[in-house]
């Protein structure tokens, strides 16, 4: 194999590459990445057995063939190498070794077999559609701060993306939770997607898929079956398994009879909720808010490091109401508001808190309060 190379598409490509590749694994060739050259273009393929991606790269190709690498040491030589660079990887198939050229600069790498480098094997999908980036971006991007990180629930380690039936049709729906906040965002239902099975999406996926999602214009092709799901641009194919397990009845979560509303101005109450939050103790982070009409004071009283207050102009015509939050939770969710306001819910302080943007239906959010 003999290929040159753009430097800065290279780095691209490689930079998908090794962030798939686990740090430490006993099985050294999950460490490489398989180069495959030919016919002007060069593909770049990394796994840890759950996740796969494959780069395609445009390339003057001198002889096809295939090789293998250290992912890391590969993307950090290329890395340092200067803007602009031609480089050249040669592998003579003998030596056993990879040689990565560009002006002055030489490197010879140790490399492994392509025949032990182990392909994701391809699954017949039940649904296969297209859809924006931007569409999908948001799917993901608000609702994976909710992901669970504990490892012992692990069906709520990643994104449930489903098709839900709402009010008049259906809407491609992704959800998570981790049992104290939950994200709920629903988007048009794309042409092919009907009889999607939901799988839930693992979190490491979650944050790979995000690196596809750059370009607001461009469609992306998903295509999902009940043991993997496959996001694919012209260059990039991302493959991953799903978790296998069955994400618990998240309706039943969502309140649906709290009455007392409150209207806030998103970014000034997320700026509150952080300032208050300075004094919490790292513990326990909690917030009150004491509400009364079109008044809100945030609290935070630390017996170690001393108390903050601060008070907000909101539009709040009900009941007085004394409630608590995790500041971590109560900012993570304000951050999600694009629009201007954001539209509390609540029924009591012991009761879970719903929160929308505004009059947008189509992004909802659960938190459950604390005790203050």
């Amino acid at each position: 194999m003999k290929l040159s190379i753009e430097r800065g598409i290279l780095l691209k490509a490689l930079a998908q590459a090794q962030s798939v590749v686990e740090r430490r694994n006993t099985i050294p060739i999950l460490a490489n990445v398989l180069i495959e050259a030919e016919d002007g273009s060069v593909q770049l393929r990394a796994t840890d057995l759950d996740i796969e991606v494959v780069d395609k790269a445009v390339a003057m190709v001198m002889r096809s063939g295939a090789s293998t690498v250290s992912a890391v040491m590969l993307h950090e030589i290329v890395r340092k190498l200067p803007d602009g660079a031609l480089v050249t990887l040669e592998d003579e198939g003998v030596t056993g070794r990879l040689t990565v050229e560009a002006g002055r600069s030489n490197f010879s790498l140790a490399t492994l077999p392509k025949e032990d480098f182990p392909i994701m094997a391809s699954s017949d999908y039940a649904a296969n559609f297209s859809i924006k980036a931007s569409v999908l971006r948001r799917l993901f991007d608000k609702s994976k701060f909710a992901i669970s990180t504990e490892e012992t629930r692990y069906y709520l380690n990643g994104v449930y993306m489903h098709i839900a039936a709402i009010d008049g049709g259906n809407a491609l729906r992704c959800v998570a939770t981790d049992g104290h906040r939950l994200a709920r965002i629903d988007a048009e239902v794309p042409a092919g997607a009907g009889e999607m099975p939901g799988v839930i999406v693992p979190r490491k996926t979650v944050g790979e898929l995000r690196k596809l999602l750059e370009d607001d214009d461009m469609s992306i092709a998903v295509s999902v079956s009940e043991t993997k799901v496959r996001f694919a641009t012209p260059d990039i194919t991302l493959t991953s398994k799903v978790i296998d397990g069955t994400f618990p009845d998240y309706t039943r979560v969502i309140p649906q009879n709290n009455t007392r509303k409150l209207e806030v101005d998103a970014a000034e109450f997320a700026r509150a909720v952080d300032r208050v939050a300075t004094v919490s103790s790292e513990r326990s982070r909690a917030v009150k808010l004491s509400l009364a009409e079109d008044r809100l004071i945030l609290s935070v009283n630390s017996p170690e490091s001393g108390a903050a207050e601060e008070e907000l102009a909101v539009a709040y015509g009900d009941e007085d109401l004394q409630i608590g939050f995790n500041a971590k939770y109560l900012l993570e969710i304000a951050s999600q508001v694009d629009r201007e306001n954001a539209v509390f819910m609540f029924n009591s302080s012991g009761d879970p808190t719903l929160m929308r943007e505004g009059n947008d239906t189509s992004a909802l959010y659960v938190v459950m309060p604390m005790r203050v």
